[in-house]
């Protein structure tokens, strides 16, 4: 085997990889977009249907469907443009190491104690509110819309932000890190009929944010003062305080100190075998 075939296998194999990532991240990007995964069940099932066309000879449906795939991408392309241009952006926009991984465990304490607090007053005080955790997935083009604010986490402003008579109180909040970056954020409602009707607008806006991102949504009812959680286009309703905080420290905490978590546990019940 000389130097050129080894490079040729070589360049077959980094070939292929970047293939199998870019199949990863897009997959992974329709599998948190309800939009996206409906669109990609129809095309699949478009391309079943014209197989069994060709299988068994059904020349009608067969042309028919012929001319939706030929002519199908470009209306797709109309039609769903907001969809795949969001899909691109997250894929172009997502980072290795989400901005919370970088904090450190007192400064997630912190975060979800002072967090508390503020859910604690706005649920009693029956103050709605949304407040979003941005994660691996960028929320940057909610955050250039809305008010940008970049000040530290603490429940006072948080109470301040959704208090009544506050301009800001209607939209959502972005936190990054430990920071509230941004107030005032709109983001898109779920269009998932499984949803009951019944549900506002924060908590459907919670909902669609979860399924266009990773992000942890937040929703305290004006209505009720109830406290429910959106995580990947899932919603966990009428949580209690203490529900949310050990929710919210399960999710931020990052995957490398999760394992380590385990390790040492792993470590410790065999020193205690032996």
């Amino acid at each position: 085997m000389n130097l050129n075939t080894i490079w040729t296998i070589t360049k077959q194999i980094i070939d292929v990889c970047f293939v199998w990532i870019v199949v990863y991240y897009l997959l992974k990007n329709v599998r948190k977009n309800v939009k996206l995964s409906l669109l990609l069940k129809g095309i699949i099932l478009v391309l079943i249907v014209k197989i069994i066309s060709d299988k068994f000879g059904l020349v009608t449906i067969g042309l028919l469907f012929e001319y939706v795939i030929t002519w199908g991408p470009l209306a797709l392309i109309i039609i769903f443009q907001p969809e795949i241009r969001s899909a691109l952006e997250q894929l172009g926009k997502t980072k290795l190491l989400g901005r919370h991984k970088t904090l450190t465990v007192t400064e997630r304490e912190r975060l979800v104690s002072e967090l508390g607090i503020a859910l604690d007053y706005l649920r009693k005080n029956r103050i709605g509110a949304l407040i979003v955790f941005e994660r691996d997935t960028s929320l940057s083009n909610y955050i250039e819309k809305a008010k940008k604010l970049y000040a530290e986490l603490s429940n006072e402003l948080l109470c301040a932000i959704f208090f009544k008579d506050n301009p800001l109180h209607d939209g959502g909040v972005i936190i990054q890190g430990d920071k509230i970056t941004c107030a005032g954020a709109v983001f898109p409602t779920t269009v998932d009929m499984k949803f009951s009707k019944r549900l506002g607008t924060r908590h459907r806006a919670a909902i669609g944010i979860s399924e266009e991102s990773d992000a942890i949504a937040i929703i305290v009812s004006e209505e009720t003062g109830r406290v429910s959680v959106a995580i990947g286009g899932k919603l966990n309703y009428n949580l209690s305080v203490d529900e949310v905080k050990l929710m919210l420290l399960d999710e931020l905490m990052p995957k490398s100190e999760t394992f380590i978590v385990e390790s040492d546990e792993v470590e410790d019940d065999i020193d205690e075998i032996n």
